[in-house]
């Protein structure tokens, strides 16, 4: 018997979906560091759109509450409609339905706010109305503490959503380092957003293959002068 859930995720077989990624909702998050989670929800953003990964964003209340998508998102996908909801529960809205259902990938990657609220119900309607296989990136999700966030997640986990981060989800799109085509978009997001792991690429780039460092300036380093004693 085949088992969905041993596929690995590839560019051909997945889509993904941003939910909520909006200051109010942001505010009250407090199971992961906020500004770790802007960074890791753009570095998701920038590797769908290296591999052209079919890409949703939906919005609630903007106008009332939650505020505009974040604008590092956005800028990532300019041209993209985003879909503005009154549910707190994506799968309540047609278009939604709808722009899943054009994308045509069962597999769907989900990054949002709430993760006890507007995942979780997202998550659970969409397996089981939908028959679509959840991915749910951890950490480009947060909820409005650390057990909110951990218990909806294991309680996701139980009803058969697959946990990943967004560094695992843009890696195994990647796969192969043989794929040339997509290696320097991937090493430039990795460099921007993967902490320690971008600072040891700059590291190995520049000490020992010798390319130059990609800050961009003029700068000059100037030779070590003791003070006169």
């Amino acid at each position: 018997m085949t088992n969905a859930k041993l596929e690995v995720l590839t560019p051909e077989n997945s889509q993904l979906i941003f939910i909520d990624q909006q200051p109010q909702m942001a505010f009250g998050v407090q199971s992961i560091d906020r500004q770790v989670l802007k960074n890791n929800v753009v570095g998701l953003a920038k590797a769908a759109k290296v591999f052209n990964i079919p890409t949703t964003i939906t919005t609630v209340e903007t106008e009332s509450f939650s505020g505009n998508t974040f604008p590092e998102l956005l800028d990532v996908f300019p041209e993209h409609d985003i879909l503005e909801r009154t549910s707190m529960n994506s799968w309540d809205d047609q278009k939604v339905r709808d722009a899943l259902a054009k994308n045509g990938k069962k597999k769907v990657v989900v990054a949002g706010l709430w993760t006890e609220v507007c995942n979780n119900t997202f998550a659970l309607c969409a397996m089981l109305e939908g028959d679509y296989e959840i991915y749910m990136v951890a950490d480009a999700s947060g909820g409005t503490s650390k057990d909110a966030h951990d218990f909806s997640m294991q309680r996701m986990i139980q009803a058969g959503v697959v946990p990943v981060t967004w560094q695992q989800v843009m890696l195994e799109w990647q796969r192969d380092w043989a794929h040339k085509e997509t290696y320097n978009a991937v090493m430039d997001i990795v460099k921007e957003h993967s902490g320690a792991y971008g600072m040891g690429v700059d590291y190995a780039y520049t000490m020992v293959h010798k390319t130059p460092a990609r800050a961009k300036g003029a700068h000059r380093t100037l030779a070590p002068a003791p003070a006169n004693k």
